[in-house]
C-alpha cells in the first residue's frame, strides 16, 4: 500500500519584486510551504488506474513520489514519421494494431511528424507508444489536459480498452474527472479530499449500451472513432 507524507517548501530569495508582493497582499511569510499525506490501498488485481484532482493539489508530486521509474510526461520524436519513432523492435503490424486500438486510425497521418499532428493525435500517438515500449507499468501525467473534451472521452475509453488487452498497468493522472467514466479505472484517487476509492470486481460498464451522448450528439467524426475503437 503505497503511503505518503511529503512537504515541498519554497523560500524565494527576497528581491524586490517578492517584498513588494509580500507587503502588498499582507503575506505573513515569503516561505510556501504544501503539505500531502494519504494511503493509495491499490487492489491486488487491476490495470487501470485514476489520480485526478483540481490544479495545485499535488497530483505530480504524488504520482512522481509514489512512481519515480513508472512517471512519464512526453516521449521524444526525432523521425519524418511517427511509424519511425515507435521502438525499433517492433513490427509495423505491432504498430498499427497500436495505433487503431488507441483511435489513431489514419494511415495517411501515420506517416506524418510528431510535430505537425493535432493535440488530439499526439496524445494517441503517446499512448500507443506507451503501449509499444517494453515497461510494463507507466503512469501518465496531464492525461487529456490539452484535448477536445469529446476527444478525451473517446480516446480514455480506448485506452484502457487497449490496455486490458494486455499485462500492462497504467495511471491516468489528469485534473479532468470527466475522463472517469470513460477510462472505468480500477481504483481512483482524488487529490481533492485525499480519498481512496477502489472498483476492484466491479463488472465494466459496456458504453456500446450506455454511451452518454445520443447518436444526434456525436460527431461524424466521433460515430467514426467509435466503430474504429469498440
Amino acid at each position: 500500500m503505497p503511503t505518503f507524507d511529503i512537504i515541498k517548501q519554497v523560500k524565494p530569495s527576497k528581491t524586490f519584486r517578492v517584498a513588494s508582493v509580500i507587503g502588498k497582499f499582507d503575506l505573513q511569510s515569503e516561505n510556501i510551504v504544501e503539505h500531502f499525506k494519504g494511503d493509495i490501498e491499490i487492489p491486488e488485481q487491476w490495470q487501470v488506474g485514476l489520480i485526478v484532482g483540481k490544479s495545485g493539489t499535488g497530483k505530480t508530486t504524488i504520482a512522481k513520489q509514489l512512481f519515480e521509474n513508472a512517471y512519464i510526461t512526453s516521449y521524444e520524436y526525432t523521425n519524418e514519421t511517427v511509424l519511425d519513432d515507435m521502438p525499433k523492435e517492433c513490427s509495423v503490424e505491432q504498430i498499427t494494431s497500436a495505433f487503431n486500438s488507441v483511435g489513431f486510425s489514419s494511415p495517411p497521418s501515420w506517416l506524418k511528424p510528431y510535430s505537425v499532428l493535432s493535440n488530439g493525435q499526439k496524445m494517441r500517438v503517446d499512448l500507443a507508444r506507451a503501449i509499444l515500449e517494453e515497461q510494463k507499468f507507466f503512469v501518465f501525467d496531464e492525461f487529456t489536459s490539452v484535448v477536445d473534451r469529446n476527444v478525451a472521452q473517446i480516446g480514455s475509453f480506448a485506452m484502457q480498452k487497449a490496455i486490458r488487452k494486455t499485462d500492462k498497468k497504467f495511471i491516468a493522472v489528469t485534473c479532468h474527472f470527466d475522463v472517469q467514466d470513460w477510462l472505468l479505472p480500477d481504483w481512483v484517487f482524488n487529490t481533492d479530499t485525499m480519498t481512496f476509492q477502489s472498483f476492484e470486481g466491479q463488472k465494466k460498464i459496456d458504453l456500446k449500451l450506455n454511451l452518454k451522448y445520443s447518436k444526434q450528439e456525436i460527431s461524424q467524426y466521433g460515430r467514426c472513432l467509435l466503430s474504429t475503437i469498440i
